[in-house]
């Protein structure tokens, strides 16, 4: 049986999204038979700009992906700082980079699963999944929900934990809040679970 090949590509300004990446990394290559790469996308603020916002350096174990090699994967999964409601401006350049394959809907029948992280509550939790749909639509992508099979850790009221049926996700707050142990978890059981239904649609 041959490799299920998963790509965890991702946008990271402050580090939120490549904490959950990694975890989501390892959710997808704790399937038997599948593996699962980090890739970062493209910056596209200059080395000014993030200097003054305090930006930390990029994460260099983590190669920068081109659009072409998408075509390489059997499923993806897509992770961004919500801005607005949508995803940043970073990964959509990234997906606008996307129109030859596009064209070819090479991408076709391929699932993907999407994780985010937002500011407050009302930065998007739930907005920035919604409006991402679209990037996937176009190319024929299948997206990959999880409803509510992450079982009683949807439930939690009795602390902040960011993700919903769409998809794990985290809050920055002001940018020194962490992803927490449930959100992680979250991100791990995301990982796994678009992970194997990747490997059977491969299969």
């Amino acid at each position: 049986m041959s490799t299920t090949k998963i790509y965890v590509v991702y946008y990271s300004l402050h580090g939120h999204v490549g904490t959950m990446a990694r975890r989501i990394q390892q959710g997808a290559n704790s399937v038997q038979g599948v593996e699962a790469t980090l890739w970062q996308v493209p910056e596209t603020l200059s080395d000014v700009v993030l200097n003054k916002i305090k930006a930390p350096p990029k994460e260099v174990d983590v190669q920068e992906i081109k659009p072409e090699q998408l075509l390489e994967a059997d499923g993806f999964l897509f992770g961004f700082p919500s801005r607005f409601g949508v995803m940043a401006a970073q990964f959509k350049a990234f997906f606008d980079a996307t129109g030859e394959i596009w064209q070819s809907q090479a991408l076709a029948g391929k699932p993907a699963g999407i994780f985010w992280s937002t500011g407050f509550h009302g930065g998007g939790q739930e907005l920035t999944a919604l409006t991402a749909i679209t990037q996937l639509a176009h190319h024929g992508m299948i997206f990959v929900p999880l409803g509510y099979t992450f079982g009683s850790g949807m439930m939690v009221m009795n602390e902040v934990k960011g993700g919903s049926p769409y998809g794990a996700g985290t809050f920055a707050a002001d940018g020194t809040r962490q992803p927490t142990e449930l959100e992680l978890d979250q991100a791990f059981y995301q990982g796994k679970y678009v992970a194997e239904l990747t490997k059977k649609l491969k299969n």
